[in-house]
């Protein structure tokens, strides 16, 4: 194993397997490192659906003919109010993908290590931050569980370590955090009826889900509000299939059956750090964790790892300044995904929902023109000031008063 690489990406996940894989298409030489020893691993904790947003990086990362042999849902997203019912996605829109990370997890990881240049380092756990003598980051110690120590340098860390990331603990990257008010709990389900339709209810101060996968398996979420936490907690199987049976205009569950466990996420902060610092980048949950709810992790992570490769792999090969690089990435990832951010974690508060809001959702639920700026911003495709697009009034105003 060589100890110098142009990056260290610790996290072989989908924003790290990401990041690898194009920064060594670009003729970088990445250390890839992944804590868990098996290459198959996968994680659990996810609801893992993946938006129109992140489907241009997935054809980039050529597992499009991968994922669709599997059996994955190409899917739109849906979204139910009780101001007007179902804002449906319009038939043409781009479509994001339904697959269980157990599929996507190790088809990365396999996609990212077969690529000239990306050395997978499984069972190596980051254990230091190393750095130059003026302080910089200048790559990582890894431990494998023999307790061999391994060090790997390179002038571009990337921290892909998930949202409670020990690197940017080591590298003193403190991140924003804005408090949850709801916690979700899921499960998958076999015999729901198929539909490539993902569903998202807001239930005000509650949520659901209800995500389409392969292997005719159904991700059913329900999202709480923290005051009802004890009540689930109480009786939790019997409280959240009564929950997502109850969904108005929810999936039909009489010949279905619930396969897995109910899987819980309890204290799941809206964390967002400086994407980039000196030496060092942040990218998926490590960057930015947000409300389960939305789906948006899986999206966000495959789109920050193309971005940051596509920022700094010129520089790595010695073509223009990494800090600038860095500096542009941070730039580009804050503009992109910040505004969506801030205006999820007001909405997880579990606060009601402004005149304002319910009167667009209203309108997007009877008028197909808004249905398609909705579908634009909650897919993440395009900012949330896409809905104060003046444009838009007229047909918000025909929306609101068609019967």
């Amino acid at each position: 194993m060589s100890d110098r690489f142009d990056a260290v990406v610790v996290g072989a996940s989908v924003a790290g397997c990401t990041a690898a894989h194009l920064l060594g298409r670009a003729g970088a030489r990445v250390a890839l490192v992944e804590q868990r020893p098996d290459p198959d691993a996968y994680k659990v904790v996810c609801t893992h659906a993946i938006l129109s947003s992140g489907s241009p990086t997935i054809a980039r990362l050529g597992i499009e003919p991968a994922l669709e042999a599997r059996g994955a849902v190409r899917i739109h997203g849906d979204g139910w109010t009780p101001f007007g019912g179902w804002i449906r996605a319009p038939d043409d829109a781009p479509r994001g993908w339904g697959v269980t990370r157990r599929t996507l997890d190790p088809l990365l990881r396999e996609s990212a290590a077969e690529v000239p240049g990306v050395e997978l380092l499984v069972g190596h756990t980051a254990t230091d931050l190393l750095a130059d003598a003026s302080g910089r980051p200048a790559g990582v110690a890894t431990e494998t569980r023999e307790h061999h120590r391994h060090e790997l340098r390179a002038p571009l860390v990337v921290a892909a370590d998930g949202r409670h990331s020990p690197l940017a603990r080591m590298a003193g990257v403190r991140g924003r955090v804005l408090p949850n008010g709801r916690f979700a709990y899921w499960a998958y389900w076999g015999g729901v009826p198929p539909t490539n339709r993902a569903r998202v209810w807001f239930l005000e101060p509650d949520g659901a889900a209800h995500f389409p996968n392969e292997d005719g398996l159904t991700l059913l979420a329900a999202v709480g509000h923290r005051s009802r936490l004890a009540e689930f907690r109480a009786d939790l199987e019997g409280v959240y299939e009564r929950y997502v049976s109850d969904l108005p205009d929810g999936p039909e569950l009489g010949g279905a059956e619930r396969v897995s466990k109910v899987i819980g996420a309890i204290d799941h902060e809206n964390v967002i750090r400086p994407a980039a610092r000196p030496g060092i980048a942040f990218v998926g949950d490590a960057a930015l964790a947000a409300d389960p709810l939305f789906g948006v992790g899986l999206s966000w992570a495959l789109q920050s790892g193309e971005w940051l490769a596509d920022a700094v792999a010129p520089a790595l090969l010695g073509d223009g300044d990494l800090d600038a690089a860095l500096r542009r990435y941070a730039r580009r990832f804050r503009r992109r995904l910040a505004p969506h951010h801030v205006l999820m974690s007001d909405f997880s508060s579990g606060r009601p929902a402004t005149p304002i809001e319910r009167a667009m959702s209203r309108a997007a639920a009877r008028n197909r023109t808004l249905a398609r700026a909705f579908d634009d911003t909650f897919s993440r495709r395009r900012s949330p000031f896409r809905l104060l697009d003046p444009r838009l009034a007229p047909h918000f105003v025909r929306g609101l008063f068609s019967p």
